[in-house]
């Protein structure tokens, strides 16, 4: 981890995302006391954490599997690490109770793990992890084990539970539609680093950077090259021979004439029109359901597939070709050279 320096406010549902191996997990375990820090501090309000063991910083853990003790029924599962604690058996089964009654867990509590569904065990999991009553919630890939419908249910209810009990939250997903739906704050990581940190919709409509701006959103942000033909104050002319000649009202300090760029747009952001004068798109492929479709093709000279986004149910052939336009105010500019994103100058 290089550089890394966030802010997380009490009470806050943090996601961490980006690619495997990024080093997102490295970081949760970090927070964790799991991995030691080599340099620089991390704080718990006021408290220096550094040299305090994991059971010392009122931290809970879910982790990608259960860990679920599968001689124990749910009960025991639930209780095991308070009576380790030396807990009155009373305030146990108060934690218990609430915790099984917030998760609806309160039938299966004599049953064991391989007597529950997958969503259950999770459950359970993260059962044990709230009768604790840390001060913040570790969770490293929670949902991952689950299939697609379970997992979107889960990711509602712990939305739901991060409302009631109002405790810190940091979770860790490679899925970014997962911390897209369920975190107040992300924090993007890439090779160690941290790439932008910011709320869902920001990250989504001003990404700092290239890598955020193709991380962020499925599918990912449309790219095509193209090239710095003139600067004037406060608008870029721009040279692409997929899209032509663009007029932009964006500015970087370090951009200079003939400095390649990338010129992103979201595929829901292109609009398929009746004019003759847009950017003629061959069709290769359809994916409709129902409601939305995506569409796949090509544009001329360039060899990267296009996706573009239909709110609607769209009727159309593998081969038929379309009229594609590209609203200016959604375009963004990345530089080639730092990849940062260019500020849109207001007009």
């Amino acid at each position: 981890m290089h550089d890394v320096n966030i802010d997380i406010d009490k009470g806050e549902f943090v996601a961490l995302v980006g690619p495997s191996g990024c080093g997102k997990s490295t970081l949760l375990r970090l927070l964790s006391g799991l991995e030691e820090v080599s340099s620089g501090e991390i704080f718990f309000d006021d408290e220096k954490v550094n040299g305090l063991p994991p059971a010392q910083r009122e931290i809970a853990m879910v982790f990608q599997s259960y860990a679920l003790y599968p001689h124990m029924n749910v009960y025991k599962n639930l209780s095991f690490g308070l009576e380790n604690l030396s807990m009155e058996k009373e305030e146990i089964k108060k934690r218990i109770t609430a915790a099984a009654k917030m998760l609806d867990l309160e039938p299966y509590l004599d049953r064991k793990p391989k007597a529950l569904s997958g969503g259950q065990r999770q459950r359970v999991a993260i059962g044990r992890a709230i009768v604790r009553n840390p001060r913040v919630f570790l969770f490293d890939e929670p949902l991952s084990n689950l299939d697609a419908k379970l997992r979107v249910q889960t990711r509602s209810e712990l939305t739901r539970l991060h409302k009631k009990l109002a405790t810190t939250m940091i979770y860790v997903t490679h899925d970014q539609i997962e911390a897209m739906t369920m975190a107040q704050k992300i924090v993007v990581v890439n090779q160690g680093r941290v790439e932008q940190v910011g709320k869902p919709l920001e990250l989504f409509e001003r990404p700092a950077n290239k890598f955020v701006a193709e991380f962020i959103g499925s599918p990912k942000m449309n790219m095509f090259p193209a090239k710095i033909t003139d600067i004037q104050e406060g608008q870029l002319e721009i040279s692409s021979t997929a899209l032509g000649q663009l007029s932009l009202p964006m500015m970087l300090d370090e951009a200079r004439v003939g400095d390649e760029v990338s010129v992103g747009i979201r595929p829901s952001h292109i609009e398929v029109v009746e004019a003759s004068d847009g950017v003629p798109f061959t069709i290769s492929n359809i994916e409709s359901m129902g409601h939305e479709t995506f569409i796949y093709g090509q544009v001329p000279e360039l060899e990267e597939e296009v996706v573009v986004h239909i709110a609607k149910n769209f009727v159309a052939e593998a081969g038929e070709r379309l009229t594609l336009a590209f609203p200016q105010e959604f375009i963004h500019l990345f530089s080639e050279k730092s990849a940062k994103a260019f500020e849109r100058v207001a007009l």
